[in-house]
């Protein structure tokens, strides 16, 4: 049996003008679910904000839409120059199955940018913390989590990454505990250095007064003094986190200064936090 390319030239190019018009139907066909699908996606953006939905849910519909229009339109544009996608599909055998394994973590990524609309563990906007970075998103693609971190760099990171691993939303939390560890001078009055520590910390804005209230603690005999642990706890809509350490640390200075009060060696700040859930 003679191939395509063996048969007559007048054959072929028959051939090619029978299929023409099929096939520039097929090219209008696909053109035309272009345009449908960012039309179509933009009255589902539309209807799922007058509806008061969250960005991430009007943004996972409006993808969903838009890709669900293109693929209909793709099936359709290709049934035009009878090409049967179905057994095209059930035909690819071990190749659809090499494939498939080598497109493996791009599938992963889909379907977990799409969980990560769906369930919003975070919004555009918060921040969190995930496989060693901090900062604020910026967008949620569906296959990548773009973040801001808090020096400035802008990192992508696989949904499968962040939807598999232990995040931390810093931004739903209303309370955060911060502690400052120093030491005070072998002569200094305990009661005394509480007091005034206890009394700038609570000057400091976004300072929890009560429920949880400021507390010290002396903890251990240093080799140049006693050292205590301060924590307090931050309203998080008021204050964030780092300035409410450097404005702890500053207010216990200056008050310490004022009462004579002598730190022979500050160890710094704890890096340990603990999070209130509302």
């Amino acid at each position: 049996m003679e191939t395509f390319f063996q048969q007559p030239l007048d054959v072929i190019l028959a051939r090619i003008l029978a299929l023409l018009p099929r096939l520039m139907l097929a090219m209008v066909v696909f053109l035309i679910a272009l345009w449908l699908s960012g039309w179509i996606a933009k009255l589902v953006r539309r209807a799922a904000v007058k509806r008061n939905l969250d960005a991430e849910l009007v943004m996972l519909f409006s993808r969903l839409a838009r890709w669900s229009v293109i693929i209909l339109g793709t099936v359709v544009a290709l049934e035009q120059v009878n090409f049967n996608v179905v057994a095209f599909v059930g035909g690819l055998g071990i190749l659809g199955f090499t494939v498939g394994f080598a497109l493996k973590d791009i599938a992963e990524n889909f379907v977990a940018g799409i969980l990560l609309l769906w369930q919003q563990p975070f919004n555009i906007g918060e921040s969190i913390s995930v496989n060693g970075y901090s900062g604020s998103v910026t967008d949620i693609s569906l296959r990548a989590t773009e973040i801001r971190t808090f020096d400035g760099l802008l990192v992508f990171i696989p949904n499968a990454i962040v939807y598999s691993n232990p995040l931390t939303n810093l931004s739903k939390v209303p309370k955060r505990r911060v502690d400052l560890a120093a030491s005070v001078d072998y002569a200094t009055d305990l009661e005394q250095a509480s007091r005034v520590a206890l009394e700038a910390v609570r000057q400091v804005p976004g300072v929890i007064l009560d429920a949880p209230a400021p507390a010290i603690s002396f903890e251990t005999f240093g080799d140049k003094g006693i050292n205590f642990t301060l924590s307090y706890w931050i309203n998080t809509a008021e204050i964030g986190f780092q300035p409410a350490k450097d404005a702890g640390l500053k207010a216990i200075n200056q008050a310490f200064g004022r009462e004579g009060i002598t730190m022979p060696h500050f160890k710094g700040i704890s890096p340990e936090l603990s999070l209130v859930k509302s």
